[in-house]
């Protein structure tokens, strides 16, 4: 079983649009793992039916038991982060601004302020229309370690991978550079980075590169709409060049894309005949035999 995560150093370049392509291409052969937990949409390229759910608890909130509460207000003049405060008499936590630091909980001579796990977020393991499954998240309002929560879904789908003996784990990773970003590519087999000829893509790709080397991990990359900006595509070519890093295909500006998106289907589905559904399959055979 190989892992490949598709990332992009910013937003808006295709990177889930083509994981979703490589998903539906692989087929039952592919277990696929959505780690864009802060804003994930790939369940709708692949018509996933969240069939199971699980909570993920990650982290600690302070709770106050209003019995043993003596209304001191010591707890509220420690907290840093302006989490405690006066409702209807009562000392009370607002769980999205505690940190789950624990110091209200130390200076409380009363014991009366305890530390409880927090739920985090949620897991889903859904049935997807290529014939395959996929492992993804949603974590909660204001819920922090997204890094944490990245790490159980690549866990989840590597070890279903394995029971299921699938070939590969298709990875579609957050955007930016950010904890998300790291636990995604922690144990991956191949890189695939997603840029856009702009001057902000090659600025984040190289910001992105930089982090992908710190884990020694092999990467190729796709440009996206590269005709939109010839003389910056070059730019990026020249500095991948520079870095050993090889090009699996340079994809145009098609309209085509953004109709596939509006049915909520891949580009492969909506149109297997063009020249861009070409490409992305092309693309992938690459990525596969880099892989190996």
């Amino acid at each position: 079983m190989r892992e490949v995560v598709v990332i992009s150093g910013k937003g808006g370049t295709g990177k889930t649009s083509l994981s979703a392509a490589f998903a539906y291409l692989e087929g039952e052969n592919a277990l696929i793992c959505d780690c864009d937990v802060d804003a994930a949409n790939m369940h709708l390229l692949l018509d996933a039916n969240f069939k199971n759910q699980r909570d993920f608890y990650s982290g600690e909130v302070a709770l106050i038991d209003q019995e043993l509460c003596k209304n001191c207000g010591k707890c509220a003049d420690v907290c840093r982060f302006d989490a405690i405060h006066i409702i209807d008499g009562e000392y009370r936590v607002d769980p999205i601004s505690c940190e789950g630091c624990h110091y209200c909980s130390k200076v409380c001579k009363k014991d009366a302020i305890e530390m409880k796990t927090q739920k985090a977020g949620d897991i889903y393991t859904s049935d997807i229309k290529s014939g395959s499954k996929m492992v993804h998240a949603k974590l909660g309002f204001g819920a922090e370690n997204s890094g944490k929560l990245v790490a159980k879904v690549k866990q989840d789908a590597k070890l279903m991978a394995l029971q299921k003996n699938r070939d590969y784990v298709i990875t579609d990773g957050s955007p930016g550079i950010g904890c998300p970003v790291i636990s995604s590519l922690s144990g991956a087999n191949l890189v695939v980075l997603v840029t856009e000829a702009t001057i902000s893509g090659l600025h984040d790709l190289k910001r992105v590169l930089k982090l992908v080397k710190t884990f020694n991990l092999k990467a190729v990359c796709i440009i996206n709409k590269y005709d939109l900006n010839e003389d910056m595509t070059k730019d990026i070519e020249e500095f991948l060049k520079e870095e050993n890093i090889e090009v699996v295909s340079k994809l145009p500006y098609d309209e085509t894309f953004t109709k596939a998106l509006a049915k909520a289907q891949t580009i492969i589905e909506y149109d297997e005949q063009s020249e861009l559904t070409n490409l992305i399959k092309i693309s992938w055979k690459k990525i596969k035999e880099n892989v190996k």
